[in-house]
């Protein structure tokens, strides 16, 4: 094995550490990492629910509420590259460390911001967050790929996966009481303004529940520090500069699968950000649900539970079929319910709406394993790419705009089209060719 993933073709002898992984000894260590995929869905999720809270503290407009989003996508892009460099040079295991610190730091800017009430301030602690979870992205996505035999690798990265929506899920309970059940403007009729007094009173709202989530942060990374995680080729020391030498001769362009995947990822992102950005705005309309949006974030919450479920499904169907044929199936369901969502009404495309997250479920952390398989020394930077992808979500403005002009139930054909890019990548994108020779061979 030449580095975390053994190239397609070879087959060179296991080490001890290879043959324990075989035998489910990485088990322990797959149960510990599955709550660092639950802690960065959870603090997405409550990002998002300060959204609302947030535009009346500050008095922003729609540009300036849509930046607080942005941040996220921004920092996928800007910092996936340095965070696989960071993880060739130190490993795994002190990378997620690393990213847990980053987290931490950034909760405690919110802490401050809401001390400060400042918009700014805002703006860069939700930007630190972000790129701390991008590093645990980085890091954790190819560690649960890697560290288990390689046939089961997504059908891993989807029971992991399962509970960051777990996360996402539960994370608008908790936002709602300890944020929006706490102050005036979560409380307060629709177009109400705020007096200073009030909204002084808002902002600081935010610190009991991000106080909770920097001591979580803290204490998980102390644990994880402590914790004996199973050893990846090519993850740090001696092992990763031999890695690095040998990567000096590949090229990632000569792997298909990681080509593809890229806009692949980039394209699924559109799809998962326009549905869950315009849900309640869609059900909400006459002819479909007819409900308010207080009613209708209820259905939000079905939303984000079907995400959940549909992972626990793939990743059982997984352990009995090719990724590759459940990524296909996944994208051919979610293209069909969505064309139901555009030209149907009432509840059926209210239903059809929400049935697209059981489909949408598997697509990332599936798209993601496929995108990094026999990339061996390569995986580290293959992975950097594929998360930097996320910033595709930034993209959803275009399905807005398209709202705008055509209205919006016929904007989700731009979700319909994004999820045949996910059926072709399936069926042809995903396939890995020869090993991986050196560039210019």
């Amino acid at each position: 094995m030449a580095g975390p993933i053994a190239t397609a073709g070879t087959a060179a002898p296991r080490t001890g550490a290879e043959a324990a992984r075989d035998r489910g000894g990485y088990r322990p260590a797959l149960s510990l990492l599955a709550s660092l995929f639950f802690m960065w869905g959870f603090i997405t999720v409550i990002n998002n629910t300060l959204l609302p809270h947030l535009r009346s503290v500050f008095d922003l407009d729609y540009t300036q509420t849509t930046l607080i989003e942005s941040v996220w996508f921004i920092a996928y892009f800007v910092a996936s590259i340095p965070a696989a460099k960071l993880i060739e040079r130190v490993g795994y295991q002190r990378a997620l460390v690393t990213g847990l610190g980053i987290m931490a730091l950034g909760t405690l800017g919110m802490i401050l911001a809401a001390h400060r009430v400042s918009y700014a301030i805002t703006l860069t602690a939700l930007f630190v967050i972000a790129s701390g979870i991008t590093l645990l992205q980085v890091a954790a996505n190819p560690y649960v790929a890697v560290v288990g035999p390689a046939g089961s690798a997504p059908a891993r990265l989807n029971l992991v996966q399962a509970f960051n929506s777990l996360g996402t899920t539960l994370a608008p309970l908790f936002g709602g009481y300890l944020i929006l059940g706490r102050s005036a403007s979560g409380n307060a009729a629709a177009g109400a303004t705020l007096t200073p007094a009030e909204r002084l009173a808002d902002a600081q709202s935010v610190q009991l529940p991000y106080l909770i989530v920097a001591v979580v942060l803290v204490v998980l990374a102390a644990v994880i520090a402590r914790f004996p995680l199973p050893a990846i080729s090519g993850s740090g020391g001696t092992t990763a500069r031999a890695a690095r030498a040998e990567r000096a001769g590949l090229s990632l362009w000569r792997h298909r699968n990681l080509v593809l995947g890229v806009p692949a990822i980039f394209i699924y992102l559109i799809a998962e950000i326009g549905v869950s950005n315009l849900f309640i705005n869609f059900v909400s309309q006459p002819e479909i649900g007819d409900l308010t949006h207080a009613q209708a974030s209820r259905y939000l919450f079905l939303l984000w539970g079907g995400m959940m479920v549909g992972r626990f499904v793939g990743s059982y169907l997984m352990q009995r079929r090719p990724a590759e044929t459940v990524l296909a199936g996944a994208a051919i369901g979610a293209c069909a319910v969505m064309l139901v969502a555009t030209f149907a009404t009432g509840h059926l495309a209210l239903w059809a709406l929400i049935s697209v997250g059981l489909f949408h479920a598997i697509m990332f952390p599936t798209i993601f394993t496929l995108g990094i398989r026999g990339l061996g020394p390569l995986t580290e930077e293959g992975a950097g790419l594929l998360i930097m992808a996320i910033a595709g979500g930034s993209l959803v403005v275009v399905q807005g705009w398209a709202a705008d002009r055509y209205g919006l139930q016929h904007s989700f054909l731009i979700t319909a089209a994004c999820e045949l890019y996910v059926l072709f990548y399936a069926l042809w994108g995903c396939r890995t060719g020869a090993a991986a020779r050196p560039a210019g061979a």
